[in-house]
């Protein structure tokens, strides 16, 4: 059952997405529940996100790394949508009155018609020759001259629609440098699978060990006995 002080934050989701624009998406997931979910949004056009949607595997990697003991929140970190844009998001953790997390309230903000303007208005300017070089000589972002919290390693977001699609994608991801069949992996090699995508939160989405033990061509008894180890 949904948390009562989360149904508090969903009237905050609204009023946050009427007042900030339609370009700040805010999402409020409920980690509570099995799996974990959205359970409010607004500009949900930015992600393609709707209610039920899963939880990112950026809030998967905060919750596995255990963020929230020493955060209430993150901020100013990027995020790729599936066509490529990116977009700077903050993520408050919600806790219960004894300190653990029962939701996620995120912020993600799409720059992408102010750069589209930026743009327009350089070219109504300046000749297309230097404009080009003058773009080129712009720093990017993450440049040396910027700064930002300090985030989890490795922090990457992925907004899929469902579970399994997210669950294939943090495997492939986790897996991409290996050569060789799974069925042929060591059990050194498997069990440093099982840690990588326990730290990206994977075992946190309802059916992840059977959908690693399929993968790992193992038995999900063997999974729970890799996780054991990890903990040890």
């Amino acid at each position: 059952m949904t948390p009562s002080i989360l149904h508090q934050y969903a009237l905050l989701v609204d009023f946050l997405g009427r007042a900030l624009g339609p370009d700040y998406e805010i999402v409020l997931h409920d980690i509570t529940s099995e799996p974990s979910k959205v359970i409010a949004i607004a500009n949900g056009h930015i992600s393609q996100r709707t209610i039920g949607s899963p939880t990112t595997n950026a809030a998967l990697q905060m919750l596995a790394a255990n963020s929230y003991k020493t955060n209430d929140f993150l901020y100013n970190y990027q995020v790729s949508t599936e066509d490529g844009r990116i977009l700077r998001a903050s993520t408050m953790f919600i806790k219960d009155e004894d300190g653990n997390p029962i939701g996620l309230l995120g912020i993600n903000f799409d720059d992408s018609r102010y750069k589209d303007f930026c743009k327009n208005l350089l070219a109504a300017i300046h000749p297309d020759e230097f404009l080009k070089a003058s773009l080129s000589l712009m720093p990017t972002p993450g440049s040396a001259s910027e700064t930002a919290a300090p985030q989890p390693d490795s922090l990457a977001d992925d907004f899929s629609m469902d579970i399994s699609t997210l669950m294939e994608k943090s495997f492939d991801s986790v897996t991409a440098s290996i050569t060789s069949p799974m069925e042929r992996l060591n059990q050194q090699e498997k069990r440093e699978i099982v840690q990588k995508l326990q730290e990206r939160g994977v075992f946190k989405l309802k059916g992840g060990i059977s959908f690693v033990a399929k993968r790992l061509s193992c038995s999900p008894a063997t999974v729970y006995r890799y996780l054991g180890e990890l903990e040890n």
